[in-house]
């Protein structure tokens, strides 16, 4: 039964590793053969087995006989939930073109020659951006995005009522 409780306790280090090492052995067999497939397989054999010899007093091969198939189905929903992880991609981050045309509003006056900030929609969210405007901006007026100058930074009109 030390075997097997070893094996279980091999695999949770195993488990442990895999977060440190991350994508180690993730390109071998299409990530069949990954750290989280293997712990999973590890752990489950040797838990299963060393429940199997405390509570029913099979041997060895018979523990390993229970062990074996709880391993491998651990092993099989570490890869399927892996898999499923891997492929979670969110929507396209955000890029600067799509900036242009947002509406927005001023929450730091914009003068003529230097620069004042605006509260603009994007992907559903407000951002505070820098912003430019070729003629000064109150604070409070309603603005559209004529284009982007930086990350940071746009250049916005006035919406004309």
């Amino acid at each position: 039964m030390g075997w097997f409780l070893g094996l279980g306790i091999v695999g949770v280090v195993l488990l442990a590793l895999s977060l440190v090492f991350d994508g180690v052995l993730e390109g071998l067999f299409d990530g069949l053969l990954s750290l989280p497939v293997i712990a999973g397989f590890v752990s489950m054999l040797g838990f299963a087995g060393a429940i199997a010899m405390g509570t029913t007093g099979v041997g060895t091969v018979g523990a390993t006989a229970i062990g074996t198939p709880a391993g491998v189905v651990t092993g099989w929903l570490a890869y399927r939930l892996s898999r499923v992880l891997l492929r979670d991609r969110s929507g396209a981050a955000p890029r600067d073109d799509d900036l242009i045309g947002a509406p927005g509003s001023v929450v730091t006056a914009i003068p003529a020659d230097g620069y004042g900030e605006v509260l603009v929609h994007l992907a559903g969210q407000l951002v505070k951006l820098a912003a430019k405007s070729p003629t000064p901006v109150a604070r409070g007026a309603d603005v559209w995005v004529e284009g982007t100058l930086s990350q940071t930074a746009v250049s916005v009109r006035p919406v004309e009522r």
